[in-house]
């Protein structure tokens, strides 16, 4: 990846988690470019990253190999016609970090014969732990590929998938996944003040067994069911929680609540592709 220029079309929170991951793994500062309307945020990157910045996207594009659409999903449609209209795709990769917008409409938008990949990174991802699908159409080449998943790979885990459909429940899980965590953690953190904790035990203890859990989970070759079962004593304090959540039926709650979000997305892809 570094005989490559990537130009990033907008410079938030994950454009900037993605730079950071890069620099970190050796990638020239010099090779990247960010286009952003906000004078503040072109300054702040230039003096923390060392990178080019720009005002106008067409400039901060030109002669880029990969472009990485990081701005908001209401505006991609708006990025993608400007950049085809001044420069055309060039041969370049496109990858687009904008929560479900769909490829077909991305290479519409892009002219029709662009080398698209589409990502759904999670916020995890701005502290180096995220977990990214991937979704490359038909002109990307292997290369492409192996640039667009080293990119993603700076910021945690990536996996590849053959169906884009697959996309909205990568969002129910992994993109939203984190909030059902937080609220599990703000739930058990509550409970433990009621029960007498002080607040920043209470958070302290949550937050790490939360991690160490994951953290077990993630090494393990065991699966979270059997890592569960090991916990649970017969007729001790786990089993009994475990009672209390499976009588108020916490799977099938669950499981309504990643099927909302992944209805959600499909709602979301086709709305924004009507635009």
């Amino acid at each position: 990846m570094s005989n490559n220029t990537l130009c990033f079309i907008g410079g938030g929170n994950m454009a900037r988690s993605l730079i950071g991951g890069l620099l970190a793994d050796g990638f020239d500062p010099q090779a990247v470019r960010v286009a952003d309307p906000d004078a503040g945020k072109r300054d702040d990157l230039a003096n923390r990253f060392g990178v080019r910045v720009y005002a106008d996207n067409l400039e901060a594009a030109a002669d880029a190999d990969t472009v990485i659409l990081a701005v908001k999903p209401q505006v991609v449609r708006t990025a993608c016609e400007q950049l085809v209209a001044g420069s055309g795709d060039a041969g370049r990769l496109f990858i687009s970090i904008a929560a479900g917008v769909r490829e077909p409409d991305l290479t519409r938008w892009l002219g029709g014969q662009a080398a698209v990949v589409r990502t759904m990174p999670n916020t995890p991802s701005l502290v180096g732990t995220g977990a990214t699908a991937l979704y490359a159409n038909d002109r990307v080449k292997e290369r492409q590929r192996e640039l667009a998943e080293s990119l993603m790979r700076a910021v945690g885990l990536v996996v590849w998938l053959d169906d884009e459909a697959q996309m909205d429940t990568v969002t129910a899980v992994s993109g939203s996944g984190p909030a059902y965590f937080f609220l599990l953690m703000e739930a058990i953190e509550d409970a433990a003040r009621d029960l007498g904790l002080p607040g920043e035990t209470a958070r302290l203890l949550t937050i790490e067994t939360a991690l160490g859990a994951a953290k077990m989970a993630l090494e393990s070759d065991e699966s979270p069911a059997q890592l569960r079962q090991r916990v649970t004593s017969p007729g001790g304090t786990t089993e009994h929680a475990l009672h209390v959540l499976e009588d108020g039926e916490y799977r099938a709650l669950m499981t309504r609540a990643v099927q909302a979000a992944a209805k959600r997305a499909q709602e979301l892809g086709q709305m924004l592709g009507e635009q």
